[in-house]
């Protein structure tokens, strides 16, 4: 005779199944929602970023929709540059029942560190169709520099 150890969460195959089928939901809610179940998520605006580098400069795109340009502010202190704004929520009108929300609105700060010396006298900025593009110029001493090599005698 075989002893099975009894637990009340398998208690059948149609309950084990279930189980896991909702542990794997809660486990892709938590990874792929910013903070778990979608009724528990709080609201936070992140935009999404393009970092890119080229010979010359860093460019950096960020994902606005939605802001204002003047609720942006981009600032430089040494290789460090910080975009920040805030995406207000849409003002509410008296008898409205939104069966869902998920646009997130808020404050949001990014910062992103070169790594290389920038020139911050050169910084530009554009924001057109919701997409803010900020070009850094890199420093002489940053770019790439080819050196002849000169035969010896």
């Amino acid at each position: 005779m075989t002893l099975i150890r009894w637990s009340p969460m398998l208690s059948s195959p149609s309950r084990d199944l279930t189980s896991i089928h909702d542990e794997v939901n809660r486990l892709f809610d938590g990874f792929l929602s910013r903070g778990g179940y979608s009724g528990e998520r709080a609201s936070v605006f992140a935009p999404a970023v393009d970092v890119e580098e080229t010979p010359e400069e860093f460019v950096v795109r960020a994902d606005l929709p939605g802001v204002a340009q003047k609720d942006v502010k981009v600032n430089l202190l040494g290789d460090t540059l910080t975009v920040r704004g805030e995406r207000k929520q849409q003002q509410e009108t008296k008898g409205r029942n939104y069966h869902r929300a998920e646009r997130s609105h808020g404050v949001f700060e990014r910062s992103f560190t070169f790594g290389a010396p920038v020139r911050n006298d050169g910084v530009r900025a554009q924001y057109r169709d919701g997409v803010l593009e900020i070009h850094v110029p890199k420093a002489e001493e940053a770019k790439v520099r080819e050196v002849e090599v000169q035969v010896a005698s």
